[in-house]
């Protein structure tokens, strides 16, 4: 539908920025931390874009005070960052780190001294290697105990103070690229022990929901899902039903969950059909039913064209690309089901990501369509590089993004879904797991690259500015 005229944004939409605990806060050993799975992983070579790491990132952990005067300045009024799990509980259970817990007290009475409202994600991919060490993670029912006890620490810690809280970031992204394509650790492929991993991923969130209703009455908490809703390639009806198949695969099977509590039933016939499926015990699917979240958060990238996939087609072998060389990612799938091909109707970024602000409008209208349910945008930016000349960081390509696809929210909104808010990722730059440093998402610039030798100082972009006027009043231009 085209609108003659778009609703105003509410006066307590939290217009607010993002950051992951790993990519910013280095200090990976001090204070009493302990090690994480990603502490271990960047170590092993060819892993990571010129072997980048977090050791340092970008320093939030000793600058998160001149950090939060920043984003005082563009008026910002929320800020998501996520807790660290080995930085207060060392070796994922039992042992305490009270110096941990003092780092997340100071940033969170920061901001709000500041008037921004703070959302504190959970778990943002860094599990303690402890635990991986000790159990296997995610591969045993067992972190579902300790998942649910690491969140409950924070709740009665910070739960007088935060009240929006994100309790998995994109497990669907760390599942699958840690248990399907071995480019997160653990570094597996083993699609059966994929969707197990992912079942106790879904109890582990089901439990820290539950439990936060009894230490946190008065908050609200959801996931934050990776959704990039697909468009099927042709009308032919064989691409039609690989769309069907993509979109029940690759968002049913994790939203369905999150906001019923039950699998998609075509998605679990053919899992079973395969001798995929996940084991079920007594008492598990009663407890996904009682994990309803209080809204959905939508992480939003990019849209992606699908069509039909032969039962002797691409793989997901293909190659991604992380190195910033523009047309190198190939097509990928699962034969029998669908394929990725090349959307000619919208332009890429250097790592081949669509640029589809009207994919974000579609994601929108999708959500409250089927769950009914509040979505925060906890994550929308575009990642590129940026280049300092005569002191500045004329984004301009990032203000065109950004823009657009607020405006594609406005329209969403006009259409009648309930947006709480949008965080756009990144606030400043930061570590971008495989990528490195090189493609940057921040309205801030940092003065830090691969070679890990630069001051660090912050430099205000155009898009903050930009970003700022827009926030001042309320996203409405």
């Amino acid at each position: 539908m085209i609108h003659t005229k778009l609703a105003n944004f509410s006066d307590d939409f939290l217009w607010g920025a993002a950051s992951a605990a790993y990519q910013v806060e280095g200090a990976w050993n001090e204070d009493g931390k302990g090690l994480s799975n990603w502490d271990q992983f960047v170590r092993i070579p060819g892993k990571t874009f010129k072997g980048t790491n977090g050791d340092v990132a970008v320093d939030h952990y000793h600058r998160f005070e001149e950090d939060v005067q920043l984003m005082k300045e563009m008026g910002l009024k929320a800020y998501r960052f996520s807790v660290a799990w080995t930085r207060v509980l060392p070796t994922g259970k039992e042992e305490v780190n009270e110096a941990g817990l003092e780092f997340y007290d100071k940033l969170i009475n920061e901001l709000i001294k500041n008037q921004i409202e703070p959302i504190l994600t959970i778990y943002h991919w860094d599990l303690p290697q402890a635990l991986q060490d000790e159990y296997g993670g995610w591969e045993s029912r067992q972190i579902v105990e300790d998942f649910t006890n690491y969140s409950v620490l924070l709740y009665k810690r910070f739960g007088d103070r935060v009240k929006y809280w994100v309790s998995l970031n994109e497990q669907n992204v760390f599942t699958s690229h840690g248990y399907k394509l071995a480019s997160h650790p653990p570094g597996v492929k083993d699609d059966k022990l994929f969707y197990q991993v992912n079942h106790h991923a879904n109890l582990a969130n089901a439990s820290a929901i539950k439990a936060f209703r009894k230490y946190v009455p008065d908050g609200k908490i959801g996931p934050s899902f990776a959704y990039g809703p697909a468009y099927p390639y042709s009308s032919k009806p064989e691409d039609i039903l690989a769309f069907e198949n993509v979109e029940e695969f690759n968002a049913h099977w994790w939203m369905d969950v999150y906001a019923w509590g039950e699998y998609p039933k075509v998605a679990w016939n053919y899992l079973e059909s395969k001798g995929l499926a996940p084991k079920l015990e007594d008492g598990d699917l009663d407890l996904l039913k009682e994990g309803k979240p209080d809204f959905m958060g939508l992480n939003y990238y990019q849209t992606g064209a699908v069509e039909h996939n032969p039962l002797d087609g691409v793989t997901e072998s293909g190659h991604f690309n992380t190195s910033g060389k523009k047309g190198t990612t190939e097509d990928r799938g699962i034969p029998g089901l669908y394929k990725s091909i090349k959307n000619p109707y919208v332009e890429t970024t250097n790592w081949d990501w669509a640029i589809d602000p009207t994919g974000l409008r579609v994601a929108l209208r999708r959500i409250e369509s089927r769950y009914r349910l509040p979505i925060l945008i906890s994550e929308n930016g575009l990642g590129e590089y940026d280049t300092v000349e005569d002191g500045e960081v004329n984004d301009d390509y990032r203000i065109e993004y950004i823009h657009a696809h607020i405006r594609a929210i406005r329209e969403a909104v006009t259409d009648g879904v309930d947006v709480l808010g949008y965080c756009v990722w990144s606030f400043t730059d930061l570590l971008s797991w495989l990528n490195g440093f090189q493609k940057r998402y921040g309205l801030v610039y940092v003065n830090q690259d691969e070679d890990g030798d630069k001051d660090l100082r912050r430099m205000k972009k155009k898009s903050f500015y930009w970003y700022k006027d827009l926030i001042s009043k309320n996203g409405n231009v």
